[in-house]
């Protein structure tokens, strides 16, 4: 399994941060679920807009097929929203273990 990790850092003077969490469940995760290989989204944020997203694949191939286009609309889509372009790396997951999240 590959995650592919992104860093980014929501502008709370710009928008409501969990209005940028909704949207991108909204439109975003969606899209995500339909690509070949994809295992699961992790989202971890802080009050002051600092967070990283985890998109899981099966395959490191899938995971670097999910970045062709795609991430460039979504960065498009949500730019107006960070205060510095996210960052980005991809991880072999080597132990995930977790428990069932609850919906805020």
């Amino acid at each position: 399994m590959y995650a592919r990790v992104t860093q980014l850092e929501i502008d709370p003077l710009r928008t409501e941060v969990h209005a940028v969490v909704d949207l991108f469940k909204q439109e975003i995760v969606p899209t995500l679920a339909d690509k070949e290989g994809f295992s699961g989204v992790l989202g971890f944020l802080t009050p002051e807009g600092k967070g990283v997203v985890v998109t899981l694949w099966d395959t490191e191939e899938q995971a670097d097929a999910s970045e062709s286009g795609f991430y460039a609309d979504v960065l498009s889509r949500f730019v107006t929203f960070f205060r510095a372009p996210p960052g980005r790396e991809r991880y072999e997951v080597v132990l995930c273990e977790l428990p069932a999240l609850v919906e805020r």
